[in-house]
């Protein structure tokens, strides 16, 4: 067979690339094929390209353009793609641990069930996402925009949301024990049946939010404002609402054992008993609806307050296998198997 000349290798591996596919010979059966792209592909244009099950393997895609992109499937080792623009792109049942995202915008695209624990979601525009189901424990998501994005039924435990822009988010069925909201703005955001346990809402913005028959044990809510939140039915045992605002809140049927109401001003809240305040720890400054009293507790019963959890470690994206540098002027490498 004559030798092919470099020259010609990397216009067939650039045409493999922008295409997603090779043509077939007439009469060739049907084969598993399987795409690596490896080394640098910032600010390329890669709209709309058939790229499902793609092993992008170390590979540096800043900025580039992925709009509507099927990404389904894909494998995304230890690459960046900050600044990227996948505005509408699926990236469904795909595996991104440990990528980052950092200002990239994922507008109208999907997540669904998507393996993206440890991912640096920074800065990121997430509006109107669909994400449920996915796995995102230990990911950070701080000052990102997830305005309208559905994130049911997600494992989220541990996520930094410091700060990030969540009104009418909805996390409900959710997994977000441990993580962190300080600061965040999640004006009706839907937590209903979420799991909060142990998660640190303090100074949150939370108007209108839904927290119907979620867990917020041991969460601390305090100088946060939950006016007009639902809190119906939900586990706020042990949860600190120190200094909190509630206006209007719907507190019916929440379970408020152990939970420290020092300095709240609960008297413009609604659906409260004598009995669950009995359960709760109140102060001289606690106030309460019109009827009800409050009751200290003992200091072995007011534990003190906890601090924001540490943010997570964010793992270092992983070494590139070793892949041969492709040819100048290439900027990016693609090689097929069992081609």
């Amino acid at each position: 067979m004559p030798r092919i000349s470099n020259k010609l290798l990397i216009a067939t591996a650039v045409l493999i690339a922008v295409t997603g596919a090779a043509p077939a010979f007439a009469g060739d059966k049907e084969i598993a094929r399987r795409t690596s792209f490896g080394g640098s592909c910032v600010k390329c244009e890669l709209s709309g390209r058939n790229l499902s099950g793609a092993r992008i393997v170390g590979a540096d895609f800043s900025g580039a353009i992925l709009i509507g992109a099927n990404l389904k499937s894909a494998r995304f080792y230890g690459s960046v793609f900050n600044g990227a623009d996948l505005t509408r792109a699926d990236l469904s049942d795909s595996s991104m641990t440990g990528a980052s995202f950092s200002g990239a915008v994922l507008t109208l695209a999907r997540l669904r069930a998507t393996e993206a624990n440890g991912v640096n979601f920074s800065g990121a525009n997430l509006s109107r996402t669909e994400m449920s189901d996915i796995e995102a424990s230990g990911s950070v998501f701080r000052q990102a925009t997830l305005t309208g994005a559905v994130m049911k039924s997600a494992d989220l435990r541990g996520v930094v949301f410091e700060r990030a822009e969540m009104s009418k988010v909805n996390l409900s069925d959710s997994r977000l024990q441990g993580s962190t909201f300080t600061r965040a703005r999640m004006g009706s955001a839907v937590f209903r049946s979420a799991d909060l346990q142990g998660a640190y809402l303090a100074r949150a913005e939370a108007p209108g939010a839904d927290f119907r028959d979620a867990t917020l044990s041991d969460a601390v809510l305090s100088w946060g404002t939950f006016s007009h939140a639902i809190f119906r039915s939900a586990d706020l045992s042990g949860a600190y609402l120190t200094g909190g605002a509630f206006d209007n809140a719907d507190f019916r049927d929440a379970d408020l054992s152990r939970t420290n109401l020092a300095g709240v001003d609960l008297s413009k809240a609604r659906g409260l008993t004598q009995d669950q305040v009995d359960e709760a720890c109140s102060d001289a400054r606690t106030r309460l609806p019109r009827g009800l009293v409050g009751r200290s507790c003992s200091r072995g019963h007011m534990k003190r307050m906890p601090g924001p959890p540490s943010p997570p470690d964010l793992p270092r994206l992983p070494a590139a296998p070793d892949l041969p540098s492709p040819p100048s002027p290439a900027r990016y490498l693609i090689t097929r198997e069992n081609f």
